[in-house]
């Protein structure tokens, strides 16, 4: 049996560095990508921080002179990256109108934006993306207590003012969640520690519709 020959490798980019489109040449992004090796490379995107994750830069300022240049751009990364990413600058004043309709082209393209007012705070981003690149989903889910007590308080303290001790105040006072989501205001009112304002955030939140 014949076998094939092995064919050399080609010395393409690192993996390890941030790839960055000749295009961003004189971004002052880049001076700011301080914790991350980055490199030039003949890519699609203006950045590629990972295997699956991409982004494209986009200056509102730029984009209110050349509004159809970023869908062209979004076009041209189709199928090519699961996660792509639209990095918008915002450097104008009036920016309400311009973030909606890139919203809406964000939602319609699957796109995920992510807005930054200053060069460093861009810069910041695409490092965080790189840094997280083979991140377990783990690092970023909360922790949840098993322990009864603790997730009675985490639950009882959702409202906006209300603490741990009136959490405990409120069970203590009440016996039962149950009771004490069906207690009147004026009850929950005798609780030390329980105000008018805490009384009314308490009332509201375990009367308002789930929706």
């Amino acid at each position: 049996v014949q076998q094939p020959k092995p064919q050399p490798l080609a010395n393409g980019p690192s993996t390890a560095s941030i790839l960055v489109s000749t295009r961003q040449k004189g971004n002052p992004i880049l001076n700011h990508i301080r914790n991350m090796p980055w490199e030039y490379a003949d890519i699609p995107a203006d950045y590629v921080l990972g295997a699956t994750t991409c982004a494209l830069f986009l200056s509102l300022k730029y984009h209110k002179l050349h509004p159809e240049y970023v869908y062209g751009r979004i076009r041209a990364l189709q199928g090519k990256y699961n996660l792509r990413i639209l990095l918008t600058m915002v450097d104008v004043e009036a920016h309400e109108e311009c973030l909606k309709e890139l919203s809406k082209t964000s939602l319609i393209n699957n796109v995920t934006i992510i807005l930054a007012w200053s060069a460093p705070e861009a810069g910041r981003y695409l490092e965080l993306y790189k840094t997280y690149e083979n991140a377990a989903f783990t690092s970023i889910k909360g922790h949840q207590s098993t322990n009864f007590s603790d997730r009675l308080v985490e639950f009882v303290t959702v409202p906006r003012s209300v603490n741990k001790t009136d959490a405990l105040g409120l069970v203590s006072n009440f016996g039962t969640i149950r009771t004490a989501i069906n207690a009147q205001p004026e009850e929950i009112s005798l609780i030390a520690g329980w105000g008018e304002k805490k009384v009314q955030r308490w009332c509201g939140a375990v009367r308002e519709p789930f929706r």
